[in-house]
């Protein structure tokens, strides 16, 4: 199949070729709701497909060291009571690793992936179908594991006690 190129000299597809989003818009809308699926469906895929494109390789151990930050930062949530002394400082902290990694990603990440001429259709089909199948089983362990609180509430004082 012919490619064409946009303004930027990013492959784009083929006129004749039904409308599907490049990976970077794919990126872009899952960052808006993050989960730890991403992660994962993110390393498995893009990733490896940005290192064969010769993406700088700082922005990639950059973005996987944030990963595993965020995992960490992830599991000690899960793992903690909401009453615990740190968990709503892990909870803040985790919001702005995230933000962190979006805006980095999403500007001088997809900007590098852009300037290489990374396939950014390559790899949309594959990474969708394993998104898929994580947002499923996190959906499914979700609906069976009992839910904490996201932070804890401030105590009522009218209440007598």
């Amino acid at each position: 199949m012919a490619q064409a190129a946009d303004t930027q000299g990013t492959a784009t597809q083929d006129a004749a070729t039904p409308s599907t989003p490049d990976i970077l818009s794919l990126l872009a809308a899952d960052h808006a709701e993050v989960s730890a699926a991403l992660d994962e469906y993110e390393e498995e895929f893009f990733y490896p497909a940005a290192r064969a494109a010769g993406v700088e390789p700082d922005l990639l151990d950059e973005a996987s060291v944030e990963h595993a930050s965020v995992k960490r930062l992830i599991g000690q949530i899960q793992s903690a009571d909401p009453d615990d002394r740190l968990y709503d400082a892990n909870v803040k902290v985790l919001g702005e690793y995230v933000r962190h990694h979006v805006e980095e990603e999403e500007g001088p990440l997809f900007d590098e992936c852009r300037r290489t001429g990374m396939d950014l259709y390559a790899i949309v089909m594959p990474m969708a179908t394993r998104r898929a199948e994580l947002m499923h089983a996190d959906g499914s362990a979700a609906a069976r594991a009992p839910r904490k609180r996201a932070a804890k509430k401030p105590a009522d004082s009218s209440t007598p006690g």
